[in-house]
């Protein structure tokens, strides 16, 4: 039993709370969390806080009836914001899965930076700058501020001679900081930039920076799904990896087929490293499938195919990746296994978000057996829907984590795989 701690859960999740509390040997914080007839969300903490280390519980995916991820991020922040409030020694935001962890901060495609970037230079026109359109009805608006601020009986100056169209046109060859006052020329700009995403938001850092302000001291997460959202904090941010457990799946449950002679597969490039720390720590070949964008003729559009690299054929496959929304990208896979000869298709993941109708998608693809952790919670109707689906308890390595945390101990015992 660990002592002078308080778990708090949110509503995302009640199930992996209660999971989390009994390997603890807690019970869970009493609190009011729900909504007024208005939505706003309603908090209160009935168990004392003060000096006491809380964690917070709260998971994120597809929720439950009207609920979905905004809500439980709200519900987070007040939660953080009330035992802060309540004088906690200290508050740590456990997330099994994080929130926007698929939007880089970064304003551009997976085609990359674009080649052609603009001159930055101060918005000022100096006399070697050319000078961009201004109000709709030709109105020079520093002209008319001269002319109105010149006193009585001085002279208006001369204006400046309008130079030819075509020298006008050969001396705007180069883009500056003070064309945004053009849209015309802003868009047409960045079009040729095939790889500028139009306005991105930073959701990445904007997480971290309202986590922080609502009174987070530390977040206890699992795979990331952007390694770099570390950097988005100034507070400890735990990452778990839900490697061991897929580890001891895949020699407990495959060991009849040989889990030896199976080949892990990475359903992309992102999660090449991922799958091949498994491979490697097993023994176990590895596999690839790239999607390569490259258009027929140069008039077409790029079309997404995707190829395999590595020996799959008579071989049982085991698809490793972080993450599956709309299990688009997985079934995609294993159908191309299968059509290379792959004899079964297992799909190991850490977040079963299962948005959309991926239910339906994964019922009607080639994989055999899809395996997910219970960071998202999975019901037991959308179990019942997908007969492939099966789910393993995290909760255990999380309860160890909050224990470790509590008692100042290191985790690092919770990254060693072998």
């Amino acid at each position: 039993m660990v002592r002078n701690i308080v778990v708090l859960g949110g509503n995302s999740h009640p199930k992996f709370v209660d999971s989390v509390c009994e390997f603890l040997g807690v019970a869970p914080s009493q609190r009011v969390l729900n909504k007024f007839s208005s939505g706003e969300t309603r908090c209160e903490i009935q168990d004392s806080v003060r000096g006491k280390d809380v964690f917070i519980i709260q998971s994120f995916g597809v929720g439950a009836g009207q609920e979905h991820v905004n809500d439980y991020f709200i519900e987070l922040c007040i939660m953080i914001s009330a035992c802060k409030t309540g004088s906690a020694r200290r508050v740590t935001a456990v997330l099994p899965m994080f929130p926007y962890s698929r939007q880089p901060d970064l304003p551009y495609t997976k085609t990359g930076a674009p080649r052609d970037t603009f001159e930055s230079v101060p918005a000022t026109p100096a006399p070697s700058i050319p000078r961009t359109a201004g109000l709709t009805n030709n109105v020079d608006l520093t002209d008319a501020i001269a002319t109105k601020a010149l006193p009585k009986g001085a002279q208006t100056p001369p204006p400046q001679s309008q130079s030819h169209p075509q020298q006008q046109q050969q001396s705007h060859h180069h883009y500056t900081t003070h064309d945004y006052e053009n849209p015309t020329l802003v868009m047409a700009v960045q079009a040729n930039s095939s790889g500028y995403k139009h306005w991105v938001a930073q959701a990445g850092s904007l997480v971290a920076d309202l986590l922080t302000c609502a009174g987070a001291d530390r977040i206890l997460t699992c795979d990331l799904h952007e390694g770099t959202y570390q950097g988005f904090f100034d507070i400890p941010v735990d990452n778990l990896y839900a490697r061991p457990l897929l580890k001891r799946y895949i020699q407990q449950n495959l060991d009849n087929h040989g889990f030896r002679d199976a080949v892990i597969v990475s359903p992309d490039a992102g999660g090449a490293k991922r799958a091949t720390a498994i491979a490697d720590s097993l023994g176990m070949a590895f596999a690839l499938i790239h999607k390569e964008r490259r258009p027929t003729k140069m008039t077409d559009r790029p079309k997404a195919t995707m190829m395999l690299v590595g020996d799959v054929a008579n071989r049982v496959c085991i698809l490793v990746d972080d993450l599956a929304d709309t299990a688009s990208t997985i079934t995609r896979a294993a159908k191309l296994l299968k059509r290379e000869g792959a004899v079964r298709v297992v799909a190991l993941l850490t977040h079963g978000v299962l948005s959309g109708d991926a239910i339906a998608r994964i019922n009607a693809s080639h994989l055999d057996t899809l395996v997910v952790t219970n960071t998202v919670a999975q019901d037991h109707d959308r179990r019942l829907a997908c007969p492939k689906l099966e789910v393993l308890d995290i909760s255990p390595f999380f309860a160890e984590a909050i224990r470790r945390v509590h008692h100042g101990e290191s985790i690092s015992v919770l990254f060693q795989y072998d």
